[in-house]
């Protein structure tokens, strides 16, 4: 039964920043959440200002400053049975009373479970002060905040309980722009070196600072433009008017800064303020207030890769380091002209403190934000049922983006592909694989067709006359000595699936595709049999399977059985009563051995094969899935026979998640048994943050997917391996959702589809 949560809060058009965030916040929840969870949002009114006219998607209000509009709020909430879960943003001033007393008053009568979220922690609090929040905060299910530092605030000062307090950071925008200058030119800022600040304006953001620091930044850099965005806070402007920009106004006047400093006197919209932040050279945070806990137009500069120069207030000496920003004293002008100036010589380390910004607020874009509430919201209703997020879209940008005139690149620098260290065959068979899928699962395309060529033509040219592969080929094409260094088994059995796969997948490839994987096929049987690591036999054995389903071949299959045999006798050597499979350890890929050993069983019939199959993929789920999600095999320290599981937190990689998929799959069309789809589910639910960071590892912006989890961050570089590897374990979930059936009422089964966006 889908649950219904009602959002409280400030909301536009009420042109405030509490107001922003939860519009922003309750998007990311419709996006990733939609058919699994219904939000309706109460909008709080302003002071004096009735909200007569309620505008969609508002459909509940209440004047917070009335308190018998606050009891009958109460009152009409218990009443609704479809209200399961209610949230409320907290700000002071945005309720009446003392400290907000009458939002007090209305949890007081709630009988509905609710979440209440303090934008502000005061850390010098007078006792009434202390009395509220403690109160709040012993009503509410959840309390949650946007800093570390409120946590100790709330614990230490408030005391409230540490188990009810949840960390979810403020969420941020992705927001990717590849022809900045072009930007600026829209922004008639062409040639300019830009600086900026935005948000409301009132008297405590100290934009004063800034006008007074530009007057010694345009002496070295006149071409310099201090963009103030923002109209004033709608509160200050009724009760002071325009009092505060005019004094702005005036202190550009007295230092001849007309043509310096530019005032845009609106609210902006969501893309217009990216745009600006994109164009920004250098943001300014002037915050007079060292006790403001977190700000929304700070996260969002960081997150936008600006240069950041800000008064050392709680979130900034949170995030900020000599890395990725410049902290500066308060109403200090000097200081900031030196820490602007600095940069502004220094165009290289503008770039390197605003890729850091980005890496810093990467894990908090509004996705992740989503998925850590949704967590918590689990949690409060006590449902044991994973909700996890809708299936993105099987786009094709970053694979595009990877694939030069040539082949696909191996590695990436974020999301820029780098082609320092040229190209692989492994990423490359892999890719075909993965183009070959998606013509089978989604559709075939002239655009599907391009790239299934590059990759076909590149392995080709990476085949020598004796039928083997060569890996490694340098941008400009020439074969690097590592070719000669490592053992290329591996690389060529991955080859041989590919080729097979692809002609498994004849029916939905052109022609001259088929018959050029036949081609490169047909010259790989001769050195097949060769093959001794237990992957490169796996991956051949994959490729002489689907390759018999194109057509039979009584060479193929006696090579297939050569190689299961091997296998077979691997497995019962190493097996013992708690080990089984087919070394003393478990390393990478390790799905693809009992998948080969299940394909091998549907070709020959023969019964050990299955009996091994199932027993080692059986033990390999056992140490890579927990109850509810996917833990995988940490690259920094595998997993050994006879040796306690002292496995690292980290080093789990895409490759792991797909080949588990891959063996699932197998295994389904095998036993038609729909845990292994399930299971196949759990798997790719990694990608959508049911991991141990609760956090995405596919990139929703670039459609690209990170590198790897880490014990406390996530690689944020998307290269070849771990962006294909993505695209299969999406393809897959196509399978389940075609196989994936639930019981709606007795002897009716219908298809229970994962959403889409």
């Amino acid at each position: 039964m889908i649950k219904t949560l009602l959002f409280v809060s400030s909301f536009p058009p009420r042109q405030c920043g509490i107001a922003t965030f939860a519009q922003d916040l309750i998007n990311a929840l419709d996006k990733s959440f939609a058919g699994k969870l219904n939000v309706e949002i109460c909008a709080l009114e302003e002071s004096g200002k009735p909200l007569t006219q309620k505008q969609a998607p508002v459909t509940w209000s209440v004047n917070p400053f009335d308190i018998d509009s606050c009891i009958a709020f109460a009152q009409e909430v218990n009443d609704a049975p479809e209200i399961d879960l209610l949230c409320f943003e907290h700000e002071f001033g945005l309720y009446g009373g003392e400290y907000g007393h009458n939002l007090l008053a209305m949890l007081s009568l709630l009988d509905k479970p609710f979440i209440v979220r303090f934008h502000t922690v005061l850390p010098y609090p007078d006792i009434k002060c202390i009395k509220v929040v403690s109160l709040i905060s012993s009503l509410a299910a959840r309390v949650t905040v946007m800093t570390q530092s409120s946590v100790s605030l709330l614990k230490d000062v408030y005391g409230v309980p540490e188990e009810k307090i949840v960390h979810i950071p403020h969420g941020t925008h992705a927001h990717i722009v590849e022809d900045v200058p072009a930007l600026k030119k829209q922004y008639n800022l062409e040639d300019k070196l830009v600086l900026s600040t935005f948000g409301l304006l009132s008297e405590n953001k100290g934009l004063e600072t800034g006008i007074k620091a530009m007057k010694e930044i345009v002496k070295e850099f006149p071409q310099a433009v201090y963009l103030v965005l923002g109209k004033t806070h709608p509160v200050v402007a009724s009760r002071e008017g325009e009092q505060y920009r005019e004094y702005l106004e005036a202190l550009v006047k007295e230092y001849h800064l007309e043509k310096n400093v530019r005032f845009v006197n609106s609210y902006l919209s969501l893309d217009t303020l990216l745009d600006y932040l994109s164009l920004t050279d250098i943001y300014l945070f002037t915050s007079k207030d060292p006790h403001q806990a977190v700000s929304g137009t700070f996260v969002y500069a960081m997150s936008a890769g600006c240069a950041v120069i800000s008064t050392a207030f709680v979130q900034a000496r949170e995030m900020l380091d000599s890395n990725s920003g410049c902290l500066i004293d308060f109403n200090h002008p000097e200081q900031l002209a030196t820490a602007a100036l600095r940069l502004l010589r220094n165009p290289e380390q503008r770039r390197q403190l605003g890729r850091c910004a980005i890496e810093k607020t990467r894990s908090s874009i509004w996705e992740n934000v989503a998925i850590a509430h949704m967590s918590m919201f689990n949690e409060v209703l006590a449902n044991d049922k994973l909700l996890l997020p809708n299936l993105p879209p099987p786009y094709l940008d970053h694979i595009d983006r990877l694939t030069d005139e040539f082949a696909m690149l191996q590695f990436a620098s974020h999301d820029i592909p780098d082609p320092v260290h040229g190209y692989t065959l492994d990423d490359n068979a892999r890719a075909l694989i993965a183009m070959a899928m998606y013509s089978r699962e989604i559709k075939s395309t002239s655009f599907a067709d391009t790239l299934i060529r590059k990759y076909m033509d590149f392995i080709a040219y990476c085949q020598k006359p004796s039928g083997r592969f060569l890996n490694y080929v340098a941008v400009g094409g020439a074969f690097p000595a590592s070719n000669q260094e490592v053992n290329l088994d591996d690389a060529n059995g991955r080859t041989v699936w590919a080729l097979g796969y692809t002609l498994y997948a004849h029916r939905n490839l052109p022609f001259d595709v088929v018959q050029q994987a036949a081609s490169l096929f047909r010259a790989s049987l001769r050195w097949i049999e060769s093959l001794q690591s237990p992957r490169a036999m796996a991956f051949a054995v994959k490729g002489l399977y689907y390759s018999l389903q194109y057509k039979k071949s009584e060479v193929a299959e006696s090579i297939l059985r050569t190689l299961a045999n091997r296998l077979q006798s691997l497995y019962s050597t190493e097996k013992d009563e708690d080990w089984h499979w087919y070394e003393p350890y478990l390393t990478y890929g390790n799905a693809v051995l009992p998948e080969a050993m299940m394909m091998a069983w549907q070709i020959t019939g023969t019964d050990i094969y299955r009996t091994t199959a199932e027993e080692s993929l059986n033990f390999l789920c056992s140490k890579t899935f927990t109850h509810s999600y996917m833990k995988v095999i940490s690259n920094k320290t595998w997993y050994h026979k006879h040796v306690p599981d002292n496995q690292e937190t980290g080093g789990e990689q895409s490759i792991e998640v797909a080949y588990t998929m891959l063996a699932l799959h197998t295994f389904y069309h095998s036993a038609k048994n729909h845990s292994y789809l399930e299971r196949m589910r759990v798997a790719f639910s990694w990608y959508l943050g049911n991991n141990h960071l609760k956090q995405l590892i596919y990139n929703p912006l670039t459609y690209g997917c990170y590198d790897g989890l880490e014990r406390n961050n996530v690689n944020q570089n998307q290269g070849a391996e771990s962006t294909v590897c993505y695209l299969i374990a999406r393809l897959l979930m196509e399978e389940w959702n075609k196989n994936k059936y639930v019981t709606t009422k007795k002897d009716d089964l219908k298809p229970a589809r994962i959403g889409f966006n």
